[in-house]
Parts: structure tokens; sequence; C-alpha cells
């Protein structure tokens, strides 16, 4: 999920492997606002899905910020849902109606679009490529056909990060 313009060739792309009921992936989204106020428009970041089984609701929160996407609202979304993620466990479907209305979007849309799984399409797809990749755990990043595994340490991440986007993007200029 992308709320940018498609990457050009010469823009480097980060793709935020997340579960919106993770943790974790609450806390990783501090170093994504960072990177992407950083970097602006040089760099596509892009959520990418992948729930985990042990979480309940994450099939339902993947697909749901695909509809927040389509609305407008992609990354505001995810980091409304990331910060109720305690929340999402007990009231499930309910919490991501009411992430939706406190964003000002169409929450009947939301309903509707969980009832016939118009993105589940985009969720599995996703899901599909990072066990490929070998995504085991949330967060994970690739930028520049690195992974970047989150599940464990995030220490130091971020800088990798910036150390790869900053040679892409002093190569491509």
């Amino acid at each position: 999920m992308t709320d940018s313009v498609p990457a050009s060739p010469a823009r480097p792309v980060l793709d935020v492997w997340c579960e919106l009921q993770c943790p974790d992936c609450g806390t990783a989204l501090d170093d994504v606002d960072a990177l992407r106020e950083r970097y602006g428009d040089r760099i596509e970041v892009r959520l990418r899905h992948f729930p985990l089984e042990k979480h309940k609701h994450a099939y339902a929160a993947a697909q749901a910020a695909e509809e927040a996407l389509e609305q407008g609202q992609g990354w505001p979304y995810v980091a409304g849902v990331l910060a109720r993620v305690t929340e999402l466990d007990t009231q499930g479907e309910r919490l991501l109606l009411d992430v939706a209305r406190e964003l000002g979007l169409d929450a009947e849309e939301f309903d509707t679009a969980l009832i016939d799984g118009r993105h589940t399409l985009i969720v599995d797809a996703d899901q599909a490529e990072g066990k490929a990749i070998g995504v085991t755990g949330t967060p994970t990043y690739v930028i520049d056909g690195e992974r970047l595994d989150g599940g464990q340490s995030q220490e130091g991440l971020r800088e990798r990060i910036e150390s790869i986007v900053d040679r892409l993007l002093a190569a491509s200029a």
C-alpha cells in the first residue's frame, strides 16, 4: 500500500512488511514516519501485508487498510489501528470501523469491503510474496533487494535503511 505516486526508476522503494495487530509494527511506524519525512517524495514507502495466523484480526485489518488507501487515508489509518493494537484483540472489526469513522472515512464501505472481500487478493499476494522472499515475522523491511528483519530487534535498522537510500539517491544523481 502506498499513498504516493508510482515510483520512477530512480526513486528507491522501501517495502515495509507489517501486521496491524503487531505491537512491534506500531513501534516501527515511528521509524517509517521519520524516513518518509526525511526523504519526502524521493523515496516510495509501501506497506506490505503479512498477517500472522496467531492474530485473529490481522487479516481483516490488512483488508481494512487497503480500503483506507482506496479512500485516501492509508497511512493515517494504519497509524490509527497500530496506536490501538491492544484493543484490536478484543474489539476486532468494531475497532477497525471506529478508526475509519474517526478519520472521517466511509465506515459503511469498510464494513461492506470486509464482507465482500474485495481486498483479499491484495493481502494474499503480499503475504505470498513475503513468504517467497523469506519474511517470517513483522516488521520486515526490503530495500534494494536487501531484507532487514525488525521482528527480533529494530535497533540500527533505520540507520541502515538511511544508508542504503542515501547510496541509491547518490547513484541516481
